[in-house]
């Protein structure tokens, strides 16, 4: 997928995006704010930065593995895979539905290609990454653990115990990312339970901090592969990435309104609208 240029994934995340609008429109339910944040990210990931395959196996033996904490952002993620090949287009018509593979957050006893563990109890996600990076290490693989976790989710404490551990053991070979979107779904983060400087706290925990525009493909690959230069030397990698909550369609940005509310006909009429459908509905 190395060859896909900005335009063709400016393309992709258009698509994914109405995606992302009509699965949670049919079910009155799911998460589109954050899901619409981060979907140019989530496209760069699996069209450009990863090293993977879809011949999915559960080990991630000789690839790149990717751990989502923020579980309920699940619409991007299950969008993403699907259009990347992980599992049938159509697929996505299930979402939330009883019996289906595509849970309201991630869950593996289904056996859903392209998910490893269950997510959306937040805080968890840094705690599998770092043991699957460890386990990279004795495997002697040199492919490399990613994770992205909410800024809101990192009000939960079992974050702060694994970044300090990663530190600690000198987990190089994890690169973790921050949707830095300042919303959550009581209000804005800074005024449910600050943050306050997270860059400082990182590099005081002994990691390694870069910062990214992640509705910004040019920058994300810019960043990304600083991320990977620094990768192998003794500190992990985390990239305080901004997004904007809603990106895309234009009533839901600016607002954590959207954090968790599905759009009625006419408001899904008018986000489809604003989104160019490049590889067809599912």
């Amino acid at each position: 997928m190395s060859g896909k240029n900005i335009e063709d994934l400016q393309k992709i995340a258009s698509q994914v995006r109405r995606d992302i609008l009509r699965m949670v429109h049919a079910v009155n339910s799911g998460h589109p704010g954050g899901s619409l944040g981060c979907t140019d990210f989530f496209v760069a990931l699996y069209f450009k930065i990863l090293d993977l395959s879809t011949d999915f196996d559960m080990d991630g033996k000789g690839e790149d593995v990717f751990f989502l904490s923020n579980g309920h952002i699940s619409p991007v993620w299950y969008s993403v895979l699907a259009r990347r090949g992980f599992f049938p287009v159509k697929e996505l018509s299930t979402f939330r539905k009883l019996n289906s593979r595509l849970q309201g957050h991630p869950a593996t006893e289904e056996g859903l290609p392209g998910i490893r563990i269950a997510s959306g109890s937040l805080g968890q996600g840094l705690s599998v990454a770092c043991g699957a990076a460890l386990a990279k290490k004795l495997n002697k693989d040199e492919h490399l653990i990613y994770a992205l976790t909410g800024d809101g989710e990192l009000q939960e404490g079992q974050n702060w115990e694994a970044i300090m551990y990663a530190a600690h053991n000198k987990i190089d070979n994890l690169i973790a990312t921050v949707d830095y979107n300042n919303r959550q779904i009581d209000g804005d983060v800074s005024d449910v339970l600050d943050l306050m400087n997270l860059g400082a706290k990182f590099e005081s925990f002994g990691w390694e901090v870069l910062n990214m525009n992640g509705n910004d493909f040019q920058d994300i690959f810019k960043t990304m592969e600083i991320a990977k230069s620094k990768t192998g030397k003794g500190k992990p990698i985390v990239i305080l990435m901004k997004t904007e909550m809603g990106q895309g369609v234009d009533y839901m940005m600016g607002s954590h309104a959207w954090h968790g509310k599905a759009p009625n006909d006419e408001l899904l009429a008018k986000g489809l609208a604003q989104l160019e459908e490049s590889l067809g509905d599912y």
